[in-house]
């Protein structure tokens, strides 16, 4: 063989050697994968922690909504007990009292990821405030856990906390046209529907496009029929 041959052989062998190495590096690893799997199927932003309640503390006999996102579990009912805990699955007792579902749901993201999830969405709503009600809310559609949802004191209780509460979006929900559905104030048995984009509130923070929910209402999460 010629030498013309034989240098040309390393060079093709070096070349190969090159672009195997450069797809690797792009190769996202292990960890990434999950957290992408994790936030494309979860239908709940990252940022979605500033619309939980930071206002209101949690108090002795309260119930309140628990759920990881990633988990795709429905969400659960905790009941915080006389001695101020509730008991969180995976992790166990933590206290609750005095803590609003903002600051309770950072500490229970942070154990979470240490232990079991590359990424720990967590919502906590207050379900049921002990000897206190306002009235109910009700959920329904394309939402991971609909139903009457109580309307708890001392809070701007609103459109995009009540979709949280009830567990989030499902992967089928038109996120961009929910449906506030309301009684007239001047002629009770006829409704009036408002639509709220609430991916936008929670998507890029535009609270003031936000509405606060009354006794009776009705939020219907529509069906996104176009699926990308």
């Amino acid at each position: 063989m010629s030498c013309n041959h034989v240098n040309l052989n390393i060079a093709i062998a070096a070349l190969c050697t090159c672009l195997s190495q450069l797809c690797m590096a792009q190769q996202p690893s292990k960890a990434e994968k999950a957290q992408s799997v994790s936030a494309a199927s979860s239908g709940t932003p990252a940022n979605f922690v500033g619309v939980l309640d930071d206002k209101r503390k949690i108090a002795i006999g309260d119930r309140v909504s628990f759920r990881v996102v990633e988990d795709r579990k429905p969400t659960i009912s905790l009941i915080v007990t006389d001695s101020g805990e509730i008991d969180v699955p995976l992790i166990g007792r933590m206290t609750a009292v005095n803590k609003t579902c903002k600051d309770l749901a950072m500490e229970i993201k942070a154990p979470l990821e240490k232990e079991y999830f590359y990424k720990a969405t967590v919502i906590v709503g207050l379900d049921f405030v002990s000897g206190k009600s306002h009235g109910r809310v009700y959920v329904t559609g394309n939402v991971r856990a609909p139903g009457p949802l109580e309307i708890p004191p001392d809070e701007n209780f609103t459109v995009s906390r009540a979709v949280l509460r009830a567990g989030g979006f499902d992967q089928f929900a038109n996120k961009h046209k929910v449906k506030l559905v309301r009684k007239k104030m001047d002629s009770p048995t006829e409704t009036e529907t408002t639509i709220v984009d609430v991916g936008d509130i929670i998507d890029h923070g535009h609270a003031e496009k936000d509405m606060v929910v009354n006794p009776d209402d009705m939020i219907v999460v529509t069906r996104n029929w176009i699926n990308y």
